[in-house]
């Protein structure tokens, strides 16, 4: 019997998620008004990151089962930004402070400067609705 390789890793999920952040940062930063698409691709943002954070824990907790603590420890060293980032985003649509989105989109590009985007890949169809799934999600939590 041959091999069995997993197609579908957290490495290559977490890369998906890390351009489909990247594509809505540059999309958000060509916004000139905070319309409903806006929105959704903040929501989009956040689920993005919430992903990511769960693929690292995942493979982090795979390199802990081989007793590789310190990989584990520096895997989840180098990508803690992204809870902090998921937090940020999610703590701002909440509270509806727009004011800081902006800024807040600033802080996140130097994560995504090895990612060039030269086309497009995602739709608008890919973040539609994300918005009213955060709120809802939230509502269901209180």
């Amino acid at each position: 019997m041959g091999r069995v390789i997993n197609t579908d890793s957290t490495g290559k999920n977490r890369n998906q998620q890390m351009r489909l952040a990247a594509e809505i940062l540059r999309r958000l930063m060509q916004k000139t008004e905070l319309d409903d698409e806006a929105l959704d691709m903040v929501a989009t943002l956040y689920f993005a990151f919430r992903k990511i954070e769960d693929g690292i824990e995942s493979s982090a907790g795979v390199w802990e089962d081989r007793d590789y603590y310190l990989k584990a420890e520096e895997l989840r060293r180098r990508w803690d930004w992204v809870s902090r980032a998921k937090d940020n985003i999610k703590s701002l649509a909440l509270e509806e402070r727009w004011v800081d989105l902006p800024a807040t989109l600033v802080k996140l590009l130097p994560y995504f400067a090895d990612i060039t985007v030269v086309k497009f890949t995602s739709k608008p169809s890919d973040w539609q609705g994300m918005y009213a799934k955060l709120l809802e999600e939230q509502r269901k939590t209180r």
